[in-house]
């Protein structure tokens, strides 16, 4: 009853009442207007986060390494220490050969949008020395399939030793630059560069990155990361070193 005394009691009153009521009511008006743009700012510096996908296999899945010392999260902070606001989700599958790697990549996907994708596959498939033709056409068929779904890669290219004679890395070591051009898509010419060969940068086992390697394997692809991410058409020069 109190509320609608108060209500009522504004008819016939003075001038100045009306005016101090108007005031105080279009007060609160504005008070309300600016929450709904703070909280669509909020909304928006929420939805501008950027969603990164490292697909590959153990030198992407990290093991023998803390969760922090993988590449995923290493890449994901030096990013956000660089300005980008991004998430980078670990999808490396250890023992992946390109033929696994595709036969998963759907599922991968469907598990929301993806804004850049870090692919990196074909090591095992070296190392098993599976024929070059094969490890092109099955990453042809994921560039096709990450091109349909208007995400962004970054094919990391890998190397072959010398084991299965110099026609098969002739063969093999020309997949990745073929199919960046034939795609369109940003190409890391050597995934473990730097990092191969060198004891102080590996694991035990010679071949996986220790954390100090991964640190170097992010110093290498950070400013391909930064550059796929920058604004379309924006002149911002990448920070990474």
């Amino acid at each position: 009853m109190t509320g609608g005394t108060e209500k009522l009691s504004l008819i016939g009153a003075p001038i100045q009442t009306l005016v101090t009521t108007y005031r105080l009511f279009r007060g609160r008006l504005q008070i309300a207007a600016c929450a709904l743009i703070l909280a669509s700012l909020g909304a928006g510096a929420e939805a501008a986060e950027k969603r990164i996908i490292a697909f590959g296999d153990s030198l992407t899945a990290g093991p023998g390494l803390s969760a922090e010392d993988t590449l995923p999260v290493q890449l994901g902070k030096r990013l956000a220490a660089n300005g980008f606001s991004v998430k980078v989700v670990n999808a490396g599958v250890s023992g992946d050969t390109t033929a696994m790697g595709l036969a998963r990549l759907d599922y991968v996907l469907s598990d929301g949008p993806v804004d850049l994708a870090i692919l990196e596959l074909g090591a095992n498939d070296m190392l098993q020395g599976l024929p070059p033709a094969e490890v092109r056409a099955n990453l042809e068929k994921m560039l096709e399939i990450f091109r349909s779904k208007g995400v962004n890669v970054i094919l990391t290219a890998m190397v072959s030793s010398n084991n299965w004679g110099q026609a098969y890395r002739q063969e093999f070591d020309s997949i990745y630059p073929d199919l960046a051009t034939k795609y369109g898509v940003t190409m890391v010419p050597f995934f473990m560069e730097g990092v191969w060969g060198d004891p102080a940068l590996l694991l035990g086992d010679g071949l996986h990155p220790n954390p100090a390697g991964v640190r170097k394997i992010v110093e290498n692809i950070a400013p391909y990361a930064e550059r796929a991410l920058a604004p379309s058409g924006a002149a911002r020069e990448s920070r990474a070193k």
